[in-house]
């Protein structure tokens, strides 16, 4: 079965921003600032690629969508970073409402839309756990009964770090999130062309049949700078410097290497 994700990169979409800009220029000019950018670009170098790599199941695909107006020094950085994950495609588009634009391109990457397929979406500065993939297919696998009677069915694995990464490492907490972006996943039956980005991920249990799974950390949320979630009512939460042995923990779930993170942003 196809899995197919979706990662939004500084897109300038029309809506799908807590963070409310007046024009679609005052939000390219936000997007795209020097030292947003910075910070991005080292999030998804550190937390939100090697992960994909690290995938013990490698048949999957993923799309990162940015803007048509994307710098070009940026955009071959970014092509650079992503030059050893076959997965990766990039994809550029002009603005465009939100989330008809995504649903567009989901729906166009589906190689066989008579077949069924699984969907996830994947933020540029969250990490998942290197099984997900694996884990996601099984799960279909495990829920014969649902998936027969329903056009789409999501699957939650909703334990994992609330993290912040800077110069000193990683430091974080365990939490319990649910329907978090992260390490969620959606079944679509054959020829049904509902996408996950049909439903704000929060809300998706009001849609469709949910499962949730619980028995291990598989992602982890980074708080920064430019949390769009964020912007306008952060909950704080108190994060604790990774012992050594939890570091050795978050590499291997998530392909997380605090030495490479304290390098990364050391250098900045």
């Amino acid at each position: 079965m196809q899995i197919i994700g979706l990662c939004r990169f500084s897109y300038p979409a029309y809506g799908g921003f807590q963070v409310e800009h007046e024009t679609i220029e005052d939000r390219v000019a936000f997007l795209y600032g020097a030292h947003r950018l910075e910070e991005r670009f080292r999030l998804m170098e550190t937390v939100a690629l090697p992960c994909l790599k690290a995938q013990t199941d490698q048949d999957f695909d993923l799309i990162i969508v940015i803007g048509d107006s994307f710098p070009k020094p940026y955009f071959d950085r970014l092509h650079d970073l992503c030059a050893d994950i076959p997965q990766i495609r990039i994809h550029a588009e002009p603005p465009r409402r939100h989330r008809p634009v995504m649903k567009e391109i989901l729906n166009a990457a589906r190689r066989d839309p008579a077949q069924p397929c699984l969907q996830f979406r994947h933020d540029d500065d969250d990490a998942i756990s290197v099984d997900f993939i694996e884990r996601l297919r099984g799960s279909v696998s495990d829920c014969p009964g649902l998936i027969a009677k329903n056009r789409t069915v999501a699957f939650d694995f909703n334990r994992g770090y609330v993290a912040k990464v800077d110069a000193k490492g990683i430091a974080a907490v365990e939490v319990h999130q649910p329907y978090y972006v992260a390490s969620m996943g959606m079944y679509v039956e054959g020829g049904c062309r509902q996408t996950i980005m049909n439903f704000a991920h929060e809300k998706i249990h009001r849609f469709m049949p949910t499962v949730t799974i619980t028995d291990a950390p598989m992602f982890v949320r980074t708080h920064n700078g430019y949390n769009d979630s964020r912007q306008k009512s952060a909950k704080p939460l108190s994060v604790e410097p990774l012992t050594r042995e939890l570091e050795g923990e978050f590499f291997a779930r998530f392909a997380m290497d605090s030495d490479h993170i304290r390098r990364t942003f050391s250098a900045a």
